[in-house]
């Protein structure tokens, strides 16, 4: 499904955040993207987005790049950025229509979508409120309810637990496994690797902007010759080594 190739690039020429990165997502699968602060996640992600343009490499998918097409690529992207970027003149039901409008969504279908993402994360009584009266966590929610409610095919989810509820990210979690069941595909950058492990399929690690090690639990235990440890154990040979 998302396939990124021999990725280099960052902000500036003379000081790149990400080296020669090789990676692929399938579909029904969700794979964990871990690594320190400054590793190179975000930056990754933006590459994938087209946020930033690579220096070297590609990213495509199901075989199309953004360049090469797009309006095929954007569509079937949504994403979850670590801190929630929000209109401060829009209702959270205004931001959720101007999702649906975007992304060309039929009403009758919108609206019921929208009522069974609002009721999942208990926000149905906040429709008519705006963004600066909520918490970070709700704040969060609502960029996790305009991901959610378009049709796309593969997820970016940028530390999507940060300020969330304990019963928010077990929603978020049911949900992800939910559309991976569905077989899209969903790529998670976080540090809580406890969590990670639980539901993730593969990982990747990054460490000073380059592919460490990646693969399932069982194949990074084989690959780093530490048997029986958990995913955090190994995350932390992989730094310290």
């Amino acid at each position: 499904m998302l396939r990124v190739e021999q990725v280099t690039g960052g902000y500036k020429r003379n000081k790149m955040a990400n080296h020669n990165i090789s990676f692929q997502i399938d579909k029904g699968e969700i794979v964990g993207l871990v690594g320190l602060n400054g590793a190179g996640k975000s930056t990754i992600i933006k590459h994938i987005l087209g946020i930033l343009k690579p220096i070297e490499g590609r990213v495509t998918l199901d075989g199309v790049s953004l360049r090469d097409d797009p309006s095929y690529f954007r569509p079937r992207i949504s994403y979850i950025p670590e801190v929630p970027q929000l209109y401060q003149e829009l209702t959270l039901w205004e931001h959720l229509e101007f999702t649906a409008s975007a992304y060309r969504m039929k009403r009758e279908k919108f609206e019921l979508k929208a009522g069974e993402l609002l009721k999942k994360f208990r926000m149905e009584k906040k429709i008519n409120d705006y963004p600066q009266t909520f918490s970070k966590g709700m704040q969060q929610k609502v960029m996790i309810l305009c991901a959610f409610l378009v049709e796309a095919v593969f997820f970016i989810i940028d530390e999507p637990f940060v300020g969330l509820d304990p019963l928010a990210i077990d929603t978020l979690i049911d949900l992800m496994v939910e559309m991976k069941q569905r077989g899209m595909g969903i790529l998670v950058s976080t540090h809580i690797l406890t969590m990670a492990e639980k539901y993730c399929d593969r990982f990747v690690f990054l460490h000073e902007g380059k592919v460490r090690v990646q693969g399932t639990i069982q194949e990074i235990q084989d690959q780093m010759k530490m048997n029986d440890v958990s995913l955090e154990e190994m995350f932390i040979g992989v730094v310290k080594n």
